[in-house]
């Protein structure tokens, strides 16, 4: 398989993934009043994550990415 595929689908995992976490934070949220602060910092992380995941897809989408690989490859 191309890197470039596989990475992807590690990044679409990690997303699906803190939907995942995000969805049961808030379920935890409901039930217990106290988790206030741990949910916000989780979510907080969580949005950080993505910013990154972003910032890689761009990295590997990139033209550059590509030359650099057939460079390497020669």
């Amino acid at each position: 398989m191309n890197s470039a595929l596989i990475f992807v689908l590690i990044l679409v995992s990690i997303v699906m993934c803190a939907n995942i976490i995000e969805t049961w934070l808030k379920q935890k949220k409901k039930t217990s009043p106290d988790g206030e602060q741990e949910l916000v910092d989780t979510l907080a992380k969580i949005e950080q994550m993505e910013d990154r995941i972003k910032v890689l897809e761009r990295i590997v989408t990139e033209n550059r990415f590509d030359l650099k690989k057939e460079i390497d490859s020669l």
